[in-house]
């Protein structure tokens, strides 16, 4: 990878316009390995380059691959309506990088949430073709029947659907929780598939994306990290 100029680097990681990130260079807020960098001109290979922005330290990365254990209440939208966006539980330059979610939850659905800035891999996991499954455990306002189960497993009639819609598996996992897994993703589908079953949907959380768990990752409702390159391998599908 060739070099690049030190404002060049900043701006590809979201820490403004080209003259705001010189602005920040020349301030002395810029510093790496211990030593600030004043000059905007300065040129590094940016693969691998770790730097400091204020004090906190970053690491360049082309595209990067977020995850997040979404809390309720926050919408999915860069332009939310009645809740904040999830993006204002990450740092500012993930914005100004334009990263955009992966798919959507409702502002009350829970759960593991993908985010990227690379429009391939968010469209390759967005896309109804791929049959990606997603894993929900959802509440249920009535108790879960062997016929709520069977239905689910046979399919459900949805509004302004042309064919029933069914689970691929949906397995009652307590008294009033049921475990369904889902490749179509189509809009509220749990919440409405439930709802054409003869039940209601009290409280949904996605727990598993492809083959990786939010249970493996380690994180607190509100917390997000970057994906690991194991962890992307989770998402692939032949």
């Amino acid at each position: 990878m060739k070099k690049l100029s030190l404002d060049k680097i900043l701006q590809s990681q979201g820490f403004g316009s080209r003259k705001g990130c010189r602005d920040l260079i020349e301030d002395g807020d810029v510093s790496i390995d211990g030593v600030v960098i004043t000059k905007w001109k300065t040129e590094f290979v940016p693969q691998g380059l770790v730097f400091q922005v204020f004090d906190e330290t970053w690491e360049y990365r082309e595209k990067v691959y977020l995850v997040l254990n979404k809390p309720s209440g926050y919408e999915c939208s860069r332009k939310p309506t009645h809740h904040p966006a999830v993006l204002t539980l990450f740092p500012q330059n993930m914005e100004w990088r334009d990263v955009q979610t992966v798919g959507r939850l409702d502002h009350d659905t829970t759960g593991l949430l993908l985010l990227s800035d690379d429009g391939a891999f968010i469209h390759a996991q967005s896309s109804p073709k791929r049959h990606q499954p997603k894993t929900y455990i959802a509440t249920t306002a009535e108790a879960v029947t062997d016929k709520l189960v069977a239905d689910l497993l046979a399919g459900v009639q949805l509004i302004d659907e042309n064919a029933p819609i069914a689970a691929l598996v949906a397995n009652k996992v307590a008294e009033n929780q049921i475990e369904m897994i889902l490749e179509q993703g189509k809009y509220h589908q749990v919440k409405r598939m439930l709802a054409a079953a003869g039940n209601h949907c009290s409280a949904l959380s996605r727990v598993q994306i492809g083959g990786l768990k939010l249970a493996d990752l380690a994180l607190a409702e509100g917390e997000w990290r970057y994906l690991t390159a194991d962890e992307l391998l989770l998402l692939q599908r032949d």
